[in-house]
């Protein structure tokens, strides 16, 4: 690449080490303490309530946070550990048209209230992923979710996060690194879908 010399070039080893150390820390970090793995078992719960009364899963982000609701929808709507029945759940993230059209119309801070305002019904969980917890698309999405009845979750990060504050139930993890809060993300969401497919299949497994 123009402007760069041979002594330029990181240590792409060194990088990759940092990473998985950094990696590892912040999941240890997370495994101990008690309230946050107490959070994830009762956003686990709150789910499996919520699909066992008929209801339905709504996630929102934007980014890296609008792939990883796409990921835990997909987990919801195949599989996780073993096939079963599909689980409904929409990722308000995945389709162009709607997310261009109400951007177009009403603003992109309004891309997800007005879809949770369409989709959701009270006693539905809407699931709100920002890793600053400050996205006003976000933000109103929550809002919009509140005045429905809807069950809100947030997935964020540990700065100052007015998102925390406007949900039922929080993951906060412990980072104010983008990357960081990501890979917990994921571990998390995880760990929650494998106990919701147990809590609500396990009977059919072992059939």
């Amino acid at each position: 690449m123009e402007g760069l010399v041979a002594g330029d070039k990181p240590d792409a080893g060194a990088i990759v080490r940092r990473h998985l150390a950094a990696s590892r820390e912040i999941v240890a970090t997370t495994l101990a303490d008690e309230g946050i793995v107490a959070a994830m078992a009762a956003i686990a719960q709150r789910m499996e309530q919520t699909l066992r009364a008929g209801g339905k899963i709504l996630l929102a982000g934007n980014g890296g946070s609008a792939a990883d609701a796409q990921h835990i929808s997909g987990e919801l709507l195949s599989r996780l550990m073993f096939d079963r029945t599909p689980l409904p759940s929409i990722a308000l993230t995945a389709d162009q048209a709607v997310l261009t059209a109400i951007g177009n119309d009403y603003g992109y801070e309004h891309v997800f209230a007005r879809q949770v305002r369409g989709l959701g019904r009270k006693g539905d969980v809407f699931i709100a992923i920002s890793t600053s917890g400050r996205s006003p698309n976000i933000l109103k999405a929550v809002e919009a979710a509140k005045d429905l009845g809807l069950h809100t979750i947030a997935f964020t990060g540990n700065g100052n996060a007015p998102l925390a504050g406007m949900c039922d139930l929080v993951l906060r993890v412990p980072s104010q690194v983008t990357p960081l809060i990501q890979q917990v993300y994921m571990a998390a969401a995880h760990a929650i879908c494998e106990y919701v497919e147990a809590a609500l299949f396990g009977t059919e497994r072992r059939s």
